[in-house]
């Protein structure tokens, strides 16, 4: 009877990157990654793999590893992210950071979903440094999503820590899900969208889209 080999995780050393109260961490939990990686090898069994093969043999630890990354969200504190860089200013027009890149993974089927999005505060005696609305954005799509929540998350987040005149957000993603497998159609975009406050007001939110839009004739 053939051996099992044992699957051997070496912890890794953190290489950390810690700017304004967001850290990059590159440093992995040994006994969740070797736990994680044990599923992997027995996932690949079950597809009539070989997990001890050459090309396999070091996959699940690759896999969990990876996973722990893709999900790293979960370790982030999106409202202490804004806080860590609010500043008091008199300031009460539309503020605007469009096509932020996002991934992000499917609750339903583990597959990616990326995309771009596009949010706007209105400020109400603080702003916020503008690189925190895209880590903000990270750190909610960083986890296990639908996109309606995602969109609500960052939505909710700026509007509890700032107290904004009025926040939106807009996400414009295509989904794995629905590109490899299911319906199977290429280029489709998923488009979702949540306001509150002054963007409630049409005229607005019509403000906004035409930004977002790239329409500024």
């Amino acid at each position: 009877m053939k051996r099992e080999k044992r699957l051997e995780i070496r912890p890794q050393m953190a290489e950390e990157n810690e700017m304004d109260g967001y850290e990059k961490i590159d440093q992995y939990n040994p006994v969740t990654i070797e736990r994680m990686a044990r599923h992997y090898h027995a996932v690949l069994k079950d597809l009539r793999e070989d997990p001890d093969r050459e090309g396999l043999a070091k996959t699940p630890e690759r896999a969990a590893k990876a996973m722990t990354f893709l999900t790293h969200g979960y370790s982030l504190d999106p409202e202490a992210i804004l806080r860590s860089a609010m500043f008091k200013e008199d300031y009460q027009q539309m503020v605007i950071v469009r096509d932020i890149e996002l991934y992000s993974l499917c609750e339903h089927h583990l597959l990616p979903f990326f995309g771009k999005a596009h949010v706007a505060y209105i400020p109400n005696g603080y702003i916020v440094g503008l690189s925190k609305i895209p880590r903000v954005v990270d750190a909610y799509a960083r986890r296990l999503q639908v996109q309606e929540r995602l969109t609500t998350d960052i939505r909710d987040c700026i509007h509890r820590t700032l107290n904004p005149v009025g926040v939106a957000v807009v996400i414009e993603a295509q989904h794995m899900c629905m590109v490899m497998r299911g319906i199977q159609k290429q280029h489709s975009i998923a488009t979702t969208s949540a306001f509150t406050g002054l963007f409630e007001d049409e005229r607005t939110r019509a403000e906004f889209i035409h930004l977002v839009s790239g329409n500024r004739a």
